[in-house]
C-alpha cells in the first residue's frame, strides 16, 4: 500500500535519542516527510532550535521554569506555530496538531497520554514509548479498535514485524526477541555494579533509564509485554536470547520448522524510518550488512534466575490488568534511586518485587485509573527505596 506524500510528522521527544535521529531520517527524507510539529521534555534551547530549523506548525514544551518566557521563544522561534507549554502540552498538541504520523520518543509512563490522543484522531503511530503498550495495552487495543494505527520503532519488534511480514498468527511457532546482554553480561557479582559501569553500554548509545533496564535485562521483558500486545502471540510462543553481537534483533520460527530472521547494523535510524515507511522500504537508512558480518553469531538461553527484573516483568505481564502499570512505575522510581546514589543496582529489583507484592490487579478501564495506579506505585516505591 503505497502512502501519501509527503508525510506529516509530529515528533514527541524531538530532544532526545529517538527524537533527534527521526529528525536525520527527515532530514535525509524531505521529499517524503515534512516535520510539522515538535514536542520536548524541557529543553527550551534545544526545541528552540529544531523549531528555527524545521518551521513546524505546532510546538509543545512540558516543563518550563518560565512559562511565559518559553512560550515567547518558541512562538519567535516557528511564527505562526500554535505553541502549549506546561504539564499535558504533549497530549494536546498529538491531539491538535493535524499531523498524519505521531512518532513518540517520550520516556516514561508520560507517553501513554500523548498515543491514545494520536490514535483518537486516527493518525498513525509510530511508536518507541515502550510504556504505552506495558502500562496501556488494554487501552491501545480499545483505540485501534476504532481506528487508527500503530507502527513500531523498537528495533526489536521492527525486527519482528519483518520477519512475520503478513502471515497469519497461527502459522507462528514462536517468536524470540534478542538482548545483547548489555554491560553487565559477564560481570562477576552484578549486584554491586557501579553507575559508571551499568551505564557503558557496549552496542547502544540510549538514555540513563534505558540503559540501566537494559543491563538488568527489565527492558528485554518490557519487550515481550509489547510484543504480547503488538503481534497478538500467546505468552508460550514468546521468547529472548541473549546475542553479544546485537546484529539480529528477533527471529520467527513458523509451524512448519522455517525460521526467518532479520540482522541488520545496531543503528535506530533503520527501525524509525521503517516505522513511517512501512510497508514501502526507503533510501538506505544504514549500510547493508556483508556476508562475512554474520559470520561467527552466538546465542545463548537467559540463565534461571540471573535476571531477576526480567523474571518480575513476565510475572507481570502475565498477571495483566493493571501489574504492569505497577511494574513501570516501581521500576522508574528504583532506577532513579540508584542513578543517584540513594540504592545499589542489586536492590532495584527488590524494590520493585515489593512494591507488586503489594499490589492487586485489577482490570484496566481507563486512562484516569492507570495514573492513580502510577502515583500509588510511586508512592510505594519511593518508600521502599528509602527503607533499602
Amino acid at each position: 500500500m503505497t502512502r501519501p506524500l509527503p508525510i506529516r510528522l509530529a515528533v514527541l521527544g524531538s530532544t532526545g535519542s529517538i527524537g533527534r535521529q527521526a529528525l536525520e531520517v527527515a532530514a535525509r527524507e524531505r521529499g517524503r516527510v515534512e516535520i510539522a510539529a515538535l514536542a520536548a521534555g524541557g529543553a527550551l534551547e534545544e526545541l528552540c532550535a529544531q523549531a528555527r530549523a524545521w518551521r513546524p506548525r505546532a510546538l509543545a514544551l512540558e516543563r518550563a521554569a518560565d512559562p511565559a518566557r518559553a512560550r515567547a521563544g518558541l512562538a519567535a522561534a516557528a511564527p505562526g506555530a500554535a505553541v502549549w507549554v506546561g504539564e499535558g502540552a504533549a497530549a494536546r498538541l498529538a491531539a491538535e496538531c493535524g499531523a498524519d504520523t505521531v512518532l513518540n520518543g517520550i520516556v516514561g509512563a508520560a507517553g501513554l497520554a500523548p498515543s491514545l490522543a494520536s490514535l483518537a484522531r486516527g493518525a498513525r503511530l509510530a511508536l518507541a514509548n515502550k510504556e504505552t503498550l506495558v502500562v496501556g495495552g488494554d487501552l491501545v487495543r480499545r483505540a485501534l479498535a476504532r481506528g487508527g494505527e500503530l507502527s513500531p520503532v523498537d528495533s526489536e519488534h521492527s525486527a519482528a514485524l519483518q520477519c512475520l511480514g503478513d502471515r497469519p498468527v497461527e502459522e507462528v511457532a514462536r517468536l524470540t526477541l534478542t538482548a545483547s546482554g548489555g554491560p553487565l553480561r559477564r560481570h562477576p557479582d552484578w549486584r554491586r555494579a557501579t553507575r559508571a559501569e551499568v551505564l557503558a553500554h557496549p552496542v547502544w548509545s540510549m538514555g540513563p533509564r534505558i540503559t540501566v533496564d537494559s543491563a538488568l535485562l527489565f527492558n528485554k521483558g518490557l519487550e515481550l509485554i509489547e510484543a504480547r500486545w503488538l503481534f497478538d502471540l500467546p505468552w508460550e510462543k514468546l521468547d529472548a536470547v541473549l546475542h553479544p553481537q546485537a546484529l539480529v534483533h528477533a527471529l520467527v520460527a513458523f509451524r512448519d520448522g522455517s525460521t526467518v530472521l532479520q540482522a541488520a547494523a545496531a543503528d535506530m535510524r533503520l527501525p524509525v524510518q521503517l516505522a513511517l515507511s512501512w510497508p514501502e522500504r526507503w533510501g538506505e537508512a544504514v549500510a547493508p550488512l556483508a556476508a562475512g558480518a554474520l559470520a561467527g553469531l552466538s546465542f545463548e538461553a537467559l540463565a534461571p534466575g540471573r535476571y531477576p527484573a526480567f523474571d518480575l516483568a513476565l510475572a507481570a505481564g502475565c498477571a495483566g490488568g493493571t501489574a504492569p502499570c505497577v511494574l513501570n512505575a516501581a521500576d522508574e522510581v528504583a532506577v532513579r534511586a540508584f542513578l543517584d546514589g540513594q540504592i545499589g543496582l542489586g536492590q532495584v529489583p527488590d524494590v520493585v518485587a515489593r512494591v507488586l507484592s503489594q499490589h492487586a490487579a485489577e482490570p484496566v478501564e481507563s486512562l484516569e485509573q492507570l495514573v492513580g495506579v502510577d502515583a500509588w506505585a510511586r508512592g510505594a516505591a519511593r518508600e521502599q527505596a528509602v527503607r533499602a
